[in-house]
């Protein structure tokens, strides 16, 4: 299963875009197959729960170390690509 946003990267200004809800429908969708809670899954990844809801959510904007513990964790593969 592949987990996978994109980071775009201008010239003149960094600007970091993730879609957190598709990542989120993700997460949630894979944690919920390994039939582990959010509690468990926040504890394994090292983040705290407040943190793992709104990834799940689709709100706010995560960490991509913070992304990438996650989807660690559940044993998915993160796919980057960077754009002009």
């Amino acid at each position: 299963m592949f987990l996978s946003f994109e980071i775009l990267i201008f010239a003149e200004k960094s600007h970091c875009i993730v879609n957190t809800k598709e990542i989120g429908t993700a997460i949630k969708g894979r944690r919920q197959s390994l039939k582990i809670n959010q509690l468990e899954l926040s504890e394994l990844a090292g983040i705290g729960i407040n943190t793992l809801v709104a990834i799940e959510r689709g709100q706010g904007n995560p960490k991509l170390e913070t992304l990438l513990a996650v989807a660690d964790t559940l044993g998915l593969q993160v796919e980057i690509k960077l754009k002009e």
